[in-house]
């Protein structure tokens, strides 16, 4: 619908242009957080396995650093489809793949939340022991 209304003006298609490289700026910006971050996960795991291999568990810390950046590159990557289907292609078909996508990265999402916190995101966490 927002398409449609700024083609119909002369200054509709520049600002679809930009909607469309900001969307995907958006989407470079998910992709780097996510390499930038396995890169260091990766990097501080191996300093830490060779360096200090008795102190705490760094398979686990390896395992929440990598779920923490992919939480976050699925978050930007969700509001840079948003962008793109409101803003470019309200379409039905449009809409129904970005339902899909976002379905399936919140699936992943909590998939993620699960293996690194070990609860559903709706529980509430353990209370840790008052000393």
């Amino acid at each position: 619908m927002l398409a449609s209304l700024m083609a119909n003006t002369s200054t509709g298609e520049p600002l679809l242009v930009w909607i469309d490289w900001v969307s995907l700026a958006i989407e470079a910006v998910a992709v780097i957080i996510i390499v930038v971050a396995i890169i260091n996960a990766l990097s501080r795991y191996v300093f830490r396995s060779f360096l200090r291999p008795r102190e705490g568990d760094h398979y686990q810390r390896l395992k929440i650093s990598l779920g923490r950046a992919l939480l976050l590159g699925l978050e930007i990557l969700v509001a840079a489809d948003i962008i793109r289907t409101v803003a470019l292609e309200a379409t039905l078909n449009s809409v129904i793949v970005l339902g899909l996508l976002v379905l399936i990265r919140t699936f992943l999402s909590w998939a993620l939340v699960v293996e690194i916190e070990g609860r559903w995101p709706w529980q509430l966490p353990p209370e840790e022991p008052h000393v």
